[in-house]
């Protein structure tokens, strides 16, 4: 999977295939984890990649719906 890099204060890199979402966390005590989401709507994607605010996008659509594990 291909992680594009973004302005972000909270994500360092995000990336999405397969209905699984991949972040790579730039946030302290994150520094460096991988969070991956799995059964993630390509649309609903493409959504969180492209807002303003991706890690707002992340807490309000995908943390605490969809599974969760470290990568």
């Amino acid at each position: 999977m291909e992680m594009r890099e973004v302005y972000s204060n909270r994500v360092a890199k995000i990336g999405y295939e397969d209905g699984k979402l991949t972040v790579q966390w730039a946030k302290p005590g994150k520094n460096g984890a991988i969070s991956v989401w799995t059964g993630v709507p390509e649309q609903l994607a493409n959504e969180v990649m492209n807002a303003p605010s991706i890690g707002s996008a992340l807490k309000l659509s995908i943390e605490g719906v969809y599974p969760h594990s470290y990568g």
